[in-house]
């Protein structure tokens, strides 16, 4: 029985939606387990720094000439700092003074900016439902905070890792919408696009150059030293390896697809499942039980999602 075009595409699509949102918290589980064994920049350069060694054998022909790398530095470097490097950066300096729960909650508002910045910045005009699709998913996120209390949500005091993670979440919106509207006059950025590994290695390699540098930015602010030892071992090891594969490389790439299928403003709706995500994955591998919220954030993250789509 043949599978039409239309269905294999949407089937496609939602694969692609999907992926983020899993590896990304699948890439907060493993975050939590490496706390204390290696400084969070310094984690942070590694994943990249491995991401981009990984895909160097497979994009080296096209990597051979880089002149039209240096003709569209400035677009390909502003991806790679604000996507790759810039977003998880500013997320784990934010943990530094701000609590997860607050974090979180800032995230939860990529959305809202992906409609903002599509509507004052590329002009694109949105329906009043879609707003409607995008509260009720950050509405699902809350439940989770707020595990189930909204209430308890305005006993919550900003600080200054929230305004970090408010730029974290601008970066992801920019980079996000860059993916999507290309500079239709950098032909040489496009004529590379089609090789998708090499266009994702050099993003990579630009963010894994900006995350060393924050990671140096990290050693030098402990006056030379970090907090704790590099505690070397299988399971760092393996760590760094699961997140440069998959809520590196794969589910960038996944991303970059998506974005340019369904537009930046439905992806962001649909990655507001990472929270909810996260919590499911410590229920099986941090012993967490999942509550009955958890089932109330699904479906109210799964309305918005269906209610966007609709608008769409």
């Amino acid at each position: 029985m043949r599978v039409s075009s239309s269905r294999l595409d949407f089937v496609q699509t939602s694969i692609l939606l999907m992926l983020p949102p899993i590896f990304w918290a699948g890439n907060a589980i493993v975050g939590r387990l490496v706390v204390g064994v290696i400084p969070p920049l310094a984690f942070n350069f590694g994943r990249w720094a491995i991401a981009f060694l990984i895909l160097l054998p497979f994009c080296y022909k096209e990597l051979k000439d880089l002149s039209f790398c240096w003709r569209s530095f400035l677009r390909l470097f502003i991806l790679g700092f604000l996507g790759i490097a810039s977003y998880n950066a500013l997320q784990y300096v934010a943990l530094v003074s701000s609590s997860p729960i607050n974090v979180t909650l800032v995230a939860s508002s990529i959305p809202v900016f992906m409609l903002l910045v599509g509507r004052f910045v590329y002009g694109v005009h949105f329906r009043m439902v879609a707003l409607m699709g995008v509260l009720l998913s950050v509405l699902g996120v809350l439940v989770v905070i707020s595990r189930g209390d909204l209430f308890a949500l305005l006993a919550l005091e900003l600080v200054v890792g929230d305004l970090l993670m408010l730029v974290a979440a601008l970066s992801w919106t920019f980079y996000s919408w860059m993916l999507a509207r290309p500079d239709p006059q950098l032909s040489m950025v496009e004529k590379i696009r089609p090789h998708w590994v090499a266009f994702l290695a050099i993003q990579i390699g630009f963010g894994a150059i900006s995350s060393f540098v924050f990671a140096v930015i990290e050693w030098r602010l402990s006056f030379g030293a970090w907090t704790y030892e590099l505690e070397w071992g299988p399971t760092l090891i393996a760590a760094l390896i699961y997140v440069a594969i998959f809520p590196g490389i794969v589910a960038f790439r996944a991303w970059g697809l998506a974005v340019q299928r369904v537009g930046p403003s439905f992806a962001g709706v649909v990655v507001n499942l990472t929270p909810l995500l996260a919590a499911l994955f410590s229920a099986v591998f941090l012993n967490e039980k999942p509550e009955l919220y958890h089932g109330l954030a699904f479906v109210l993250i799964v309305m918005g999602i269906l209610v966007f789509q609709r608008a769409r």
